[in-house]
């Protein structure tokens, strides 16, 4: 078991062990064994060994500088951030510092990422890692090194000189390193192998430097505009009646799925079903485009080098890339609202509706609702990234034992539940947006700026008002999801992009 083999030396310094231990740390080590000085099993006496050690002014718990200053006793020399990270990872009651219980917490759980990395970099399976290896992985995140850089890599670790590293080499040299941000786990984890939940399409937010030097980058955003574009058609008539519930549903008129369907077919045929759709899947190309040339732009601007951004980071990128393309496109989010509420032989088509609006209402009209919409990014973003990492880790934690690619469906089960959940905390916001794009097409309706169109909404129907036309939003998560997963993957195939 990964546990049982947990102890820290240093490439040339071994461990000072305290007095009288010497003879219980005999030659097996491996076998896990109950050890006569501590009564605990001889893991849990290597850890007390290391912790004593640690613990440079024996006051039962350590802090940065008795790290500092212990390591440096073992020949190991980490940055102060490095050793802040450390402390910061493992001190549950945020006193500044790790007793004993927090310190096995911490290296047991930063083992068992290393014994990850560990197995996905060792592409042969035969408990060893050559400069071959990882000079592949690297290779794999888009970093390309020399044979000479990959051996000078293997050096540092390596302590017997067989130019290969062992499972305990590796764990040794790592474990007193704060590697929260380990390349190959995020590899499998990129948020959002692309999917659309039919309200933003989510464009990948990394693309390694390999992706981006062989042009695999735009086949991704075409294979995911496309699998957007069949998704949406599919979810349309849903998300048409959640525009027509948000608008028109009110106490005295509740507007019921089968019933608001039955309304658009009696009013307008079938075919009414799929007002709004042909724009809605125009805007698909300039938005993915627009977010991830800003989103590339804005990772420069942070100063990040890193070929995987931080989750602060990430936030803030994809917030501002987000917040620039839809403002970028933002006219045709109220075109296409205008033309999901139209009436039948109102427009003749989406030009028409353009030409129409600019007439009566001037150019101010395509960017009614702005507001609310820009305030919508942040809790979305912001709740969406939030839960993914949270379920991310929780599966890393309880089920990534010899592997940390989770799959398939555990990836669009996280994906889809983190982005149901901002879409959930920003609907109010959404609400209030759809209503203002609307205001002009209710003849003689109270022109509302947001703060009084919230209150309006709370005042005359209650707060579940601001949640109206949720159901239908829901009810097509999980088709949009599955929709366009599944032409994502077929359209990825049919332009030659190796999947990972």
């Amino acid at each position: 078991s990964v546990s049982s083999e947990l102890c820290f030396t240093d490439p040339h310094v071994p461990v000072t062990r305290p007095p009288g231990t010497d003879d219980c740390h005999s030659d097996h080590s491996q076998s896990v064994q109950p050890c006569d000085i501590c009564g605990g099993s001889e893991q849990e006496h290597r850890l007390k060994v290391l912790f004593q050690v640690l613990d440079v002014n024996g006051d039962g718990g350590i802090c940065v500088n008795d790290l500092t200053i212990g390591l440096r006793k073992l020949g190991v020399h980490r940055t102060e951030h490095e050793l802040m990270k450390i402390v910061k990872a493992g001190d549950k009651d945020l006193d500044g510092q790790l007793d004993f219980e927090e310190f096995v917490h911490y290296l047991r759980d930063h083992e068992k990422k290393l014994r990850l990395v560990f197995k996905s970099l060792d592409k042969k399976n035969d408990g060893r890692i050559d400069s071959q290896e990882i000079m592949q992985s690297l290779r794999d995140l888009g970093v390309n090194i020399s044979e000479e850089q990959a051996e000078k890599i293997l050096k540092s670790m390596d302590k017997n000189g067989t130019m290969t590293i062992d499972w305990n080499e590796w764990r040794d040299y790592h474990l007193l390193h704060p590697a929260d941000n380990i390349p190959e786990i995020i590899l499998y984890w990129k948020h959002s192998t692309i999917f659309d939940v039919g309200e933003s399409l989510m464009v990948p937010d990394e693309f390694t430097a390999e992706e981006k030097k062989t042009g695999m980058w735009w086949r991704h955003l075409v294979a995911g505009g496309g699998a957007g574009a069949v998704s949406r058609t599919c979810t349309a008539p849903l998300d048409r009646l959640k525009v027509l519930m948000q608008v028109h549903a009110s106490k005295n008129n509740s507007m019921r799925i089968a019933g608001g369907f039955g309304q658009m077919i009696k009013e307008g045929g079938v075919r009414s079903l799929w007002r709004g759709n042909g724009i809605n899947v125009i805007k698909i190309a300039p938005e993915s485009a627009i977010k991830f040339m800003a989103y590339e732009q804005i990772k420069r601007l942070i100063g990040s080098n890193q070929e995987t951004l931080g989750i602060t980071e990430r936030l803030v990128a994809g917030s501002l890339a987000g917040a620039i393309a839809q403002s970028s496109i933002y006219p045709m989010e109220v075109l296409k609202t205008r033309l999901a509420l139209r009436k039948t032989g109102q427009y003749v088509g989406i030009l028409d509706c353009a030409k129409h609006i600019f007439q009566k209402e001037g150019v101010a009209a395509f960017y009614k609702g702005y507001v609310p919409n820009m305030l919508g990014i942040i809790p979305y973003a912001g709740i969406d990234l939030a839960v993914y990492e949270t379920l991310k880790n929780s599966w890393l934690q309880r089920f990534a034992i010899d592997s940390p690619d989770p799959g398939v469906f555990v990836l669009l089960a996280c994906g889809t539940t983190s982005s149901t959940c901002g879409q959930l905390a920003s609907y109010p916001l959404a609400l209030v947006r759809t209503r203002m794009q609307a205001q002009a097409t209710l003849e003689g309706g109270p022109q509302m700026s947001m703060s009084g169109l919230f209150k309006h909404i709370v005042r005359t129907e209650g707060p579940m008002g601001l949640y109206r036309g949720l159901a239908p939003n829901f009810m097509k998560v999980i088709p949009s999801v599955s929709i366009s997963y599944v032409v994502y993957e077929y359209l990825k195939i049919t332009l030659g992009v190796q999947s990972k």
